[in-house]
């Protein structure tokens, strides 16, 4: 078994097969991006109260609809090869999956239909927008970046290939593209200090 902790003299690429064989400790999580291991930090508690009230309303939303959201940790294979050989899997806070063919047993196979971040000091913009090129690559539909610190939510919607941006504020709501009844107010997303 190898580490993806450790240093190597050579670049290694990494692929599903190997990262489904790491033996990691409690609460270790990484995630692939082209072949590279990242180690992942847990989230701070504003993080996982913005994911819990998202989770909740997802939840209530998505009751007896086709479509399912799930919660980090859970893998996200984008670019799924049957033979285990695809190099990347990323597990975003949250996802709505609507292709029940998509659903294995150890996660999503292939491209979500919606993507949902949330950051904190453990995951920055930089590393947010890096995933958007993966995201618009494996054809997520849509792609949530959520700023807690700036009160703000970009939102990436796919139309010809290519994401189209809007930025939301406090005072917004917070409208789904491709989901156009899953509507939410921004002020009850972030929590109060």
């Amino acid at each position: 078994m190898s580490d993806p902790a450790e240093v190597y003299e050579e670049e290694r690429k990494w692929t599903y097969a190997d990262y489904r064989d790491w033996e990691l400790k409690p609460g270790e999580r990484f995630e692939l991006i082209d072949g590279a291991a990242y180690a992942m930090s847990a989230p701070n508690t504003e993080h996982q109260q913005i994911s819990m009230i998202l989770s909740a309303a997802l939840f209530n939303h998505f009751q007896d609809k086709p479509c399912q959201p799930f919660a980090a940790p859970f893998d996200v294979r984008l670019f799924y090869e049957e033979d285990e050989s695809d190099d990347t899997v990323v597990q975003p806070d949250l996802v709505v999956v609507c292709d029940p063919e998509k659903l294995g047993e150890e996660g999503c196979q292939g491209a979500p239909d919606l993507v949902i971040e949330i950051l904190s000091p453990s995951n920055t913009a930089i590393e947010m927008h890096r995933k958007l090129n993966l995201y618009l690559d494996a054809g997520v539909r849509e792609y949530w970046v959520i700023d807690p610190e700036e009160k703000l939510v970009e939102i990436y919607d796919l139309k010809d290939e290519r994401y189209q941006t809007r930025i939301l504020r406090i005072n917004d709501t917070l409208q789904s593209t491709i989901f156009p009844d899953f509507a939410i107010p921004m002020e009850t997303i972030f929590p109060k200090k």
